[in-house]
């Protein structure tokens, strides 16, 4: 019986809040729906064309979206972008894609569609900085996506601040997630990395698009990878492999191959590991070289692993297993420019410079996974069944890994060790 009287109360004093406030209530345009009365099918992911993107994106570009690409200069974004409103274009009679340049004049743009076959009657493309002019240009063709290349370079007229600057790109970016949300248009901004990785402009640029995508790629590789930072419609850990050419880029679906160095005969000094990037396991091979040294400071030269974790095995065996490396120079590598940071590889990095030291081979067609503590133990790590199934798939038929580390793949043999010595051992049986 008092629940009348609580809830006229409660309304009474929200009423009076809002008085004071000078505020009153708002008729909504549309009522509040059951979420259950909602349909989804509308706002369904839709394919860009480009499996190893759609791949991160969670199947593809969710309609009304705002996706950031972010990466360094030169890196490939506007290559990769032009070949998402080709391949969108291509798609069907009804996809017509936007194009907003302005960093380049059309003309350059129109260069680099060439020379990459990106070009299409349903690819519409205009070098504009200003942000009315760009609302007007998509109000004219109506497009199915939108590209902006780069966001830093977009300005408002009726806002303050210099072009690039943290108001200015938080304005731009205001409206053109605005537009998508209102026009369900998806919208791809292009934007730029500082010094140390970070998305340039406002810490809040991230916090209003729906999607943030991170391009990589080393200058002295053709290696590219997009890695998924935020997305509000799928998996923010996934990685997508491309391979930048002459001609463009292309997806690399299989990208293992990249890191695997083919040979004819095993070769001492080297081992192969299975990496986790994101959900995605790669394989990847590790190489190490053992030289005798004169010097009263042996060299220690890493390439794609992490020195900490190199130095720390390198110690471990030498104190643990007896590896004599303390007065050689040792050099370390992965293949193909892979970035090999997880702890994972270990083990395969300890035996790579086992068998260096020791001038035989490891077996071929054998996989290593393990991270090495300090005391010389052996640990598990995460998914190494995914790990497992990616390496046979690849041909592989043995194993090393930790102990306790769950059922093999059919067909592959695996040996569990427990310590470093055990897996040495292991490779002279």
């Amino acid at each position: 019986m008092d629940e009348v009287p609580i809830i006229a109360s409660v309304s009474s004093r929200a009423g009076a809040s809002l008085a004071k406030a000078g505020a009153g209530a708002i008729l909504p345009s549309s009522p509040a729906t059951p979420i259950t009365r909602i349909d989804s099918k509308s706002t369904r992911a839709k394919p860009t064309g480009i499996g190893e993107l759609d791949r991160v994106l969670g199947g593809g570009v969710v309609p009304g979206s705002v996706v950031l690409l972010a990466g360094e200069p030169g890196v490939g974004k506007s290559t990769l972008l032009l070949e998402v409103v080709h391949q969108w274009a291509r798609r069907g009679p009804d996809n017509r894609s936007l194009y907003v340049t302005g960093e380049e004049s059309a003309g350059q743009v129109r260069l680099r569609a060439d020379r990459t076959g990106a070009v299409h009657e349903r690819v519409y493309l205009t070098a504009e900085s200003d942000l009315a002019t760009i609302l007007g240009h998509v109000e004219q063709v109506n497009p199915t996506l939108l590209i902006v290349d780069s966001v830093q370079t977009m300005c408002a007229a009726d806002v303050d601040g210099v072009v690039g600057g943290v108001t200015q790109v938080k304005a731009v970016t205001s409206a053109l997630t605005s537009l998508a949300k209102a026009s369900g248009v998806p919208v791809l901004l292009i934007g730029h990395v500082t010094k140390d990785g970070a998305v340039a402009g406002p810490r809040s640029l991230e916090h209003l698009v729906d999607v943030v995508l991170h391009f990589e790629g080393d200058k002295h590789s053709t290696l590219r990878m997009v890695r998924g930072v935020k997305n509000r419609f799928g998996a923010a850990d996934e990685v997508g492999c491309f391979e930048l050419h002459e001609d463009g880029i292309a997806g690399i679906s299989d990208p293992s191959g990249l890191f695997l160095h083919h040979r004819t005969e095993a070769v001492p000094g080297t081992a192969v590991t299975v990496m986790m990037d994101g959900k995605r396991p790669l394989l990847g091979e590790v190489q190490a070289l053992v030289a005798a040294t004169s010097m009263p400071a042996p060299r220690r030269a890493v390439s794609g692993l992490d020195s900490a974790r190199v130095a720390m095995v390198l110690a471990v065996l030498d104190r643990r297993c007896g590896v004599p490396i303390a007065k050689n120079d040792v050099y370390a590598a992965t293949v193909g420019g892979m970035r090999m940071t997880e702890p994972s590889a270990d083990l395969a990095l300890a035996l790579a410079v086992a068998s260096a030291v020791r001038d035989r081979p490891v077996p071929d067609g054998l996989v290593i996974l393990g991270e090495v503590g300090l005391a010389g133990e052996v640990r598990r790590v995460p998914g190494v069944g995914r790990r497992l199934t990616e390496a046979a798939r690849l041909g592989f038929t043995r194993a090393l890994v930790p102990l306790d580390s769950g059922a093999p793949p059919v067909g592959m043999k695996v040996t569990e060790v427990g310590h470093l010595d055990a897996a040495i051992a292991a490779l002279r049986g």
